[in-house]
C-alpha cells in the first residue's frame, strides 16, 4: 500500500499536469483569437476612420463645387447682363452716328442749295444789270453781255469746284481746274468778245476782265 500511493499521487499529479496543459493551450488558443479579433477589430476601427475622412473630404468638395457652380452661375448672369449693355451701346453709337451722318449730309445739302441760291441770284442781279446798260445805252450790249454771261459761268464755276473740293476762298484755281464745270463740250475757258482778258482770281473774288465796264456787280 505504501508503494502504490506515491504512484497513485504521481498519476494523479500527471493528470492534472495535463489538464492543466490542455487548459493552457484552450486559453492561449482562445487569447490568440482575442487578439486576432482585437487586430481585426483595430483594422476595420481603421478603415472606418479612414473611410470618415474621405468622406469629410468628399463632402467638403462637393460643397466646394455647389460653391463654385453658384459663382459661375452668377459669373454668367454678370456676362449676359454685361453684353446686352454692350449690345444698347453700341445700337445707341450706331443710332447716334446715323443721326450725325444724316445732319452732315442735310447740312452739305443746304450748304449746296444756298450756292445755287446765291449762283441764281447773281444771275438775276448780272441780268438786270444788262438791262440797265443796255436801256443807258440805247441799244443792246452784245459784247459786254457776252462777257458778263462769261465771267458768271467762271464764277459758278469756281464755287462749284471750291465747293467739291473743300477749297476755302483764299485759294486760286487754274483754267484746268475749272473747264469741267463749264459744260460737256468745254475745252477751254470762254473768251471776252472783245478781245478782254479774263482774270479768275480766288474763290472768293469775282473773275475780271481786262476791258473797261466788263466786271460784274458785287
Amino acid at each position: 500500500m505504501k508503494i502504490v500511493l506515491p504512484w497513485i499521487l504521481v498519476i494523479g499529479l500527471g493528470a492534472g499536469l495535463g489538464a492543466l496543459f490542455v487548459s493552457g493551450n484552450a486559453k492561449d488558443r482562445e487569447l490568440a483569437a482575442l487578439r486576432e479579433e482585437h487586430q481585426q477589430a483595430e483594422a476595420a476601427r481603421a478603415e472606418l476612420d479612414e473611410a470618415r475622412s474621405q468622406a469629410a473630404a468628399q463632402s467638403n468638395e462637393l460643397a466646394e463645387l455647389r460653391q463654385d457652380k453658384v459663382d459661375l452661375l452668377k459669373l454668367r448672369n454678370e456676362v449676359g447682363q454685361l453684353r446686352g449693355a454692350n449690345q444698347q451701346l453700341s445700337s445707341q453709337a450706331q443710332n447716334a452716328k446715323s443721326e450725325a451722318d444724316r445732319a452732315q449730309a442735310q447740312a452739305a445739302q443746304a450748304m449746296k442749295n444756298g450756292q445755287a441760291n446765291a449762283q441764281k441770284l447773281a444771275a438775276l442781279q448780272t441780268e438786270m444789270e444788262l438791262k440797265q446798260r443796255a436801256a443807258a445805252a440805247g441799244g443792246p450790249p452784245n459784247a459786254l453781255n457776252a462777257c458778263l454771261n462769261n465771267l458768271r459761268q467762271i464764277d459758278a464755276a469756281k464755287q462749284q469746284w471750291a465747293l467739291e473740293h473743300g477749297k476755302s476762298a483764299y485759294i486760286v484755281p487754274t483754267a484746268q481746274d475749272l473747264i469741267p464745270y463749264l459744260g460737256l463740250r468745254a475745252n477751254a475757258l470762254p473768251a471776252c468778245p472783245a478781245g478782254g482778258t479774263y482774270t479768275l482770281n480766288s474763290v472768293g473774288q469775282l473773275p475780271t476782265c481786262t476791258i473797261p465796264g466788263h466786271a460784274l456787280p458785287k
